[in-house]
Parts: structure tokens; sequence; C-alpha cells
């Protein structure tokens, strides 16, 4: 399968694609994004990875990712559900719901509304159950996840770093 578009009044979800990787890569050099997930800079090299990583996601278990996109194509973000396999005790047993915006769209309910399409995107696949990971200090996504209908179920560490586990 490939990422079907879904499209809001206001973004188009689309599939990663090769010609997303000058954007994906700014944007995970960015401090802003970077420091709540992680704490380091992603190189391009590992930024390219993960853009494969996310096609691939929807050939192996038909959902995954995909790239929020301006009406003009600008790349806002990306985001979506995956299956990462972390490394966490115990495992993460639901598809993880992930989001992450360049600075220039935060603030303005754009991962709001493109994790709205998502999981109704899901939910309209037998998808309802899903996960997140966020780090504790990380309020803004705290707050989405609670609109969008996380609670959290556990703390736990995650390379090193405390993070909360949420479910929906």
């Amino acid at each position: 399968m490939i990422a079907p578009v879904v499209t809001t009044d206001r973004l188009i979800l689309t599939g990663h694609h090769p010609d997303h990787l000058d954007a994906l890569a700014a944007l995970w050099a960015d401090p802003a994004v970077y420091t709540m997930i992680g704490g380091v800079p992603r190189s391009r090299e590992e930024v390219w990875l993960r853009l494969l990583r996310s096609i691939g996601q929807w050939q192996a278990f038909g959902y995954g990712s995909w790239v929020f996109c301006a009406p003009d194509g600008t790349v806002l973000g990306e985001g979506g559900l995956m299956e990462a396999r972390r490394t966490i005790d115990p495992p993460l047993t639901l598809p993880e719901a992930n989001w992450v915006l360049a600075p220039h769209a935060h603030g303005r309910g754009f991962a709001q509304a493109a994790m709205t399409a998502a999981l109704g995107w899901a939910d309209a696949r037998g998808i309802a159950r899903t996960t997140c990971i966020i780090d504790p200090a990380n309020t803004p996504s705290l707050r989405l996840a609670a609109k969008l209908g996380y609670t959290a179920v556990r703390d736990a560490t995650y390379k090193d770093r405390p993070i909360h586990v949420l479910e929906r």
C-alpha cells in the first residue's frame, strides 16, 4: 500500500517522497524541533533513512506517516502512525502516533488538524487504539495529545530520557 492523500480545509497529508528530503532535513536540524524529541539534531542521512522508513511502513503495515503540507506545497511537518519497535520496557504494543512541525508552523493549529485527519483515517480502518510517547517537558505536545484523546498510562525511559506513555 502507498500512503493515501488526505486533505483538510487547511492541509494536505501526502506520502513521503525523496523530494521532501531538503525540507525534512531542515526541520530535524532545528533545535526548536529536536530538543524535545531525543535532544539531538538528525543528520541528513538519518532523515533520509526516516523518510524511507515512512514509505516502507505503508507497505509493511497498511498505515504510516504523512508529510503535512500547506495547500501551496510548503512542508509544515510530518506525522501519523508507525511501528517503531522501540526499546521500552514493557514494550509498546499499539501503533504509535507521532507528529512534528517546523517552527514556522508552531502554534497555528496545524498539528491538531493534521493528527485529527490522520487519526480519523485510522479510526475508519479499525485502528482505534494507539499510543504515543512524549517528553514530560513538551507541554505543547502533551496538550495536543489530550485534545486528541490520549491519556497517560505510565512513565518510562527511552534512550536514557524520561518519557510519558499515553494511549488513545
